[in-house]
């Protein structure tokens, strides 16, 4: 689980005006991070298997809103893909 100000930095960083806290964007930045955490996690304990089901889970969840992202938005669908050096997702 992320701690408040480090969620409150990626909110801050990828905010698309001054009071966003939900979009595409925000919530794909803070799935990335948390993904990263539980990977961490993982790796050293490799039979938390409810941990790995979460994992699976937020990893679900990021992989839709960047199709979302992409179907509506190309441009920040190829900001947001350079600024977290993610993969492209093919459809």
């Amino acid at each position: 689980m992320l701690d408040k100000t480090k969620k409150q930095k990626l909110i801050a960083k990828f905010k698309t005006h001054e009071t966003d806290t939900g979009s595409p964007q925000v919530q794909i930045a803070i799935l990335t991070e948390e993904i990263k955490e539980l990977t961490k996690h993982l790796k050293s304990h490799k039979k938390d298997f409810s941990s790995r089901r979460g994992l699976i889970k937020k990893v679900t969840e990021r992989r839709r809103l960047m199709r979302y992202i992409k179907r509506e938005d190309e441009k920040a669908y190829k900001e947001i893909i350079e600024s977290l050096k993610l993969r492209p997702i093919n459809e």
